[in-house]
């Protein structure tokens, strides 16, 4: 019954993909003007001559003086065959500008994400046990503190410390030797020793909500008659904990698998800018700015499918763990 709950899962996120591009598409083209409306401007600006007839000499040879439904019918025939296009401003091939920093983002993530769960986890089971402790309302105030302290703030006090006390490199995910260097073991655990201020800073406020999340579901499972009547039966206290009340508690940190990893990669554009990270946020935004359709369309699709993806992994995990959840 899994293994069936699995294949139609994985069918019906082939037509949502399909669904979320065409929305992704229509959300790029919604701004008035095209790329060739910013690219005038600028010229403007800096005082050149705007040449109305090279500008819809350059719309009709992008195509972008063509209906709505044939131009997206021509970029997602493209993203299928893997061609994303050619980006307008950098005038090169899209997918040559944004492999490596999708998968830096995706890198930060998911280290970001365990960074999460291994600080939350065990915090959040700690104040539910231990309720109204002084441990609770310890990590309580500062789980407070945490989801209020802005992410740019607390990036420029580490970058302080980091600098001052430690003489660390804080800029960038590589050091200078190894940025065009190809990828080697020294590469890797350079780019782990520069994640770390990244991750504490994008993890602090996510790592303090799944605190407050964890010990209120905990909180609500621990006094239910089930729990009562496993350790009526003789079940150990740590043994009870962790096969039933925890399991069950556990809903909540598998189902932001969905939303995390997106949420993760478009919300540190302003972390990326403070830290100077090689990652998609801020090119994804340059490229909006610049309305560069192909570009900032390959980079909102991508996260439609890290979403898509995040989406599909959480449900079945849940159906795993959660013997609540029914397959249809």
């Amino acid at each position: 019954m899994l293994l069936a709950y699995v294949v139609r899962r994985l069918f019906w996120s082939i037509p949502f993909f399909f669904a979320v591009s065409l929305v992704a598409f229509a959300l790029i083209e919604a701004p008035p003007g095209d790329y060739m409306t910013t690219f005038a401007a600028t010229l403007a600006q800096s005082g050149d001559i705007v040449d109305q007839e090279r500008l819809d000499a350059l719309r009709e040879r992008y195509g972008l003086d063509q209906p709505f439904v044939v131009q997206y019918w021509k970029w997602i025939s493209g993203v299928v065959r893997g061609d994303f296009g050619i980006s307008f401003e950098w005038q090169q091939p899209v997918s040559d500008l944004i492999w490596e920093r999708m998968a830096l983002s995706v890198i930060l993530a998911a280290a970001t994400l365990l960074f999460t769960w291994a600080i939350a986890f065990p915090i959040g089971i700690y104040s539910a046990v231990r309720k109204y402790s002084i441990g609770d309302y310890f990590f309580s105030a500062l789980g407070f503190i945490g989801l209020s302290l802005p992410n740019f703030l607390l990036g420029l006090v580490l970058m302080y410390i980091a600098v001052v006390h430690f003489g660390s490199d804080v800029s960038g995910l590589f050091s200078a030797e190894y940025q065009q260097a190809p990828w080697s073991w020294g590469k890797v655990v350079d780019l782990g020793q520069h994640l770390l201020i990244p991750v504490v800073i994008l993890g602090t406020s996510a790592t303090a909500s799944l605190i407050r999340i964890m010990r209120a579901n905990l909180l609500d499972e621990l006094y239910k008659p089930y729990v009562t009547t496993a350790r009526a039966k003789g079940l150990s206290e740590w043994r009870l904990l962790v096969k039933y009340p925890v399991r069950l508690a556990l809903n909540p940190f598998v189902s932001t698998i969905g939303w995390a990893f997106p949420q993760l990669v478009s919300g540190s554009v302003i972390i990326s800018y403070v830290l100077s990270l090689p990652t998609a946020g801020p090119l994804l935004l340059q490229a909006l700015l610049a309305q560069d359709m192909f570009l900032a369309g390959a980079f909102i699709l991508l996260l439609c499918a890290l979403s898509i993806i995040g989406m599909l992994v959480s449900d079945i995990l849940l159906a795993v763990i959660d013997p609540r959840i029914r397959y249809r």
